[in-house]
């Protein structure tokens, strides 16, 4: 039976429920009152259910989608404001004993270049990266209990922490590893880590039984209840997404939004994050070989539907996808962006060789380049971390955002690490833009005294001073 607060996978993301939902949608997929009522419930900023938000991404009726579009990126706006956090990927390992068959790290794949990150090549890649910009991150490995063990994620951890070059530092890494204990989450919230992010790749059971037929991957169930493991090992901020292409998207949109709805009756507090990858070219791996993918317009209303049924979570997209798609998405809900990414093992040092990348990617630009891009569109790129730093975690973030209060922090934080940015590493045309953003976008701080403090601190930032944070 479907139970949201169940600890059991097949119960809290039920196929029988999500075939129920998919009916209920093509049912319901021209029913404007339906449609009415379910956007007049969104624009209440509370959400939707699963149920609610299929009927709505099923819906054919054309005014409904403009309508359906324009809520989602005024929510995205009343949440998050025109800010776009950044931050880059770092593959520590790709040694992997997993045989899932759309990603070249599996185990059969004999010509991939295999490469783990020493602790002085680990340094290096942070350098890189902070020589860029970068202050926040987040580390990628294989599953492989021999060459990536927990006390070498903990190891590179410490290290990325470490590392202060110029006036560079990461001050937040987030973690993308594979479904471990409770015991081992513990680790790595006392290790400080910020969000742990695991994608479920697809929640159709039989489906993921066939594209992970080896390996610890391979049990279901132990992979889906991972983040119940994670919240009980103390890591309240984390991250779901599902590969879109290797399965039905309207299964799959479903299975996502239940699983949201488990962490939130479960334990109170939501997905901190909501990644939309779609399956890509890489090392022996040809995407045309799976039969689910979805073109760019599907993307966008998966993207707008996601916004309006979770309003409070961050929305991810990566350089997997287009400069052009990613405007688009942008403009739909998309609040945290990748810049100047490499997805191979030490790629930000050395050229990557075509057979190491984990995927490959669409949008090449620099940081600088995505940073001077958003501006121009008039987003504020942010490379703010005080909320994990502050402590406002799990159901305090959650309380602050879902109340509106978080901008009273956010914009001023934004602004500032823009400025922090802008002196260490913009190029002349971007220094030039972000200048005039930072100074109209003063004008949108409701809060005098905030203004000036902010208004100050931008001054010391001008004069060397780093690191200031609401």
């Amino acid at each position: 039976m479907y139970n949201p607060k169940s600890n059991v996978a097949e119960e809290f993301i039920n196929h029988d429920e999500i075939l129920d939902t998919l009916k209920y949608a093509d049912e319901h997929k021209r029913d404007e009152k339906l449609i009415t009522e379910i956007l007049n419930k969104a624009k209440e900023r509370k959400g939707l259910s699963h149920r609610e938000a299929s009927v709505l991404l099923a819906c054919e009726l054309e005014d409904k989608n403009k309508e359906l579009y324009s809520l989602a990126k005024q929510i995205k706006q009343d949440f998050y404001g025109n800010r776009i956090v950044m931050f880059a990927p770092l593959y520590l390992s790709n040694y992997c004993i997993n045989g899932c068959v759309y990603c070249p790290y599996h185990a059969k794949n004999k010509h991939i270049a295999r490469k783990k990150l020493t602790q002085e090549q680990v340094k290096a890649e942070v350098i890189a990266l902070q020589d860029m910009g970068h202050k926040r991150l987040a580390i990628e490995a294989g599953e492989d209990p021999v060459n990536n063990p927990i006390e070498y994620i903990l190891e590179c951890i410490n290290t990325i922490y470490s590392v202060k070059h110029k006036n560079g530092a990461i001050r937040r890494v987030n973690v993308n590893i594979a479904a471990t204990t409770v015991e081992n989450y513990k680790k790595l919230k006392d290790a400080g880590i910020g969000t742990y992010i695991l994608f479920q790749e697809t929640y159709h059971k039989e489906s993921y039984k066939k594209l992970h037929p080896t390996g610890p991957k391979s049990d279901y169930a132990y992979h889906t209840e991972a983040m119940d493991r994670a919240m009980q090992g103390g890591i309240d901020d984390v991250g779901l997404g599902v590969l879109f292409g290797l399965e039905l998207y309207r299964y799959e949109f479903a299975g996502l939004l239940m699983h949201a709805e488990h962490l939130e009756a479960a334990f109170g507090v939501g997905p901190h994050t909501i990644s939309v990858p779609r399956i890509c070219p890489a090392d022996d791996i040809n995407p045309d070989e799976f039969n689910n993918s979805i073109s760019d317009d599907i993307f966008e209303k998966i993207v707008a539907c996601i916004r309006v049924a979770v309003p409070y979570t961050g929305m991810i997209v990566s350089t997997r996808e287009s400069q052009k798609t990613r405007e688009k998405v942008l403009n739909l809900g998309v609040s945290q962006l990748s810049g100047g990414s490499r997805t191979s093992v030490g790629g930000y040092v050395e050229p990557e060789p075509e057979n190491s990348k984990q995927f490959d990617i669409s949008d090449n630009r620099s940081l600088d380049e995505v940073v001077n891009w958003l501006i121009k569109l008039g987003y504020i790129p942010s490379f703010c971390t005080a909320c994990y730093r502050e402590g406002r975690t799990g159901d305090r973030f959650m309380s602050l955002c879902k109340s509106g209060q978080i901008q009273n922090c956010c914009q001023p934080n934004a602004l500032m690490t823009l400025k922090e940015y802008l002196q260490d590493y913009a190029n002349e045309d971007t220094i030039k833009l972000g200048e005039k953003l930072i100074n109209d976008e003063l004008n949108n701080i409701p809060n005098e005294k905030v203004k000036q403090i902010v208004i100050e601190r931008l001054e010391k930032i001008q004069n060397g001073i780093r690191d200031f944070r609401f």
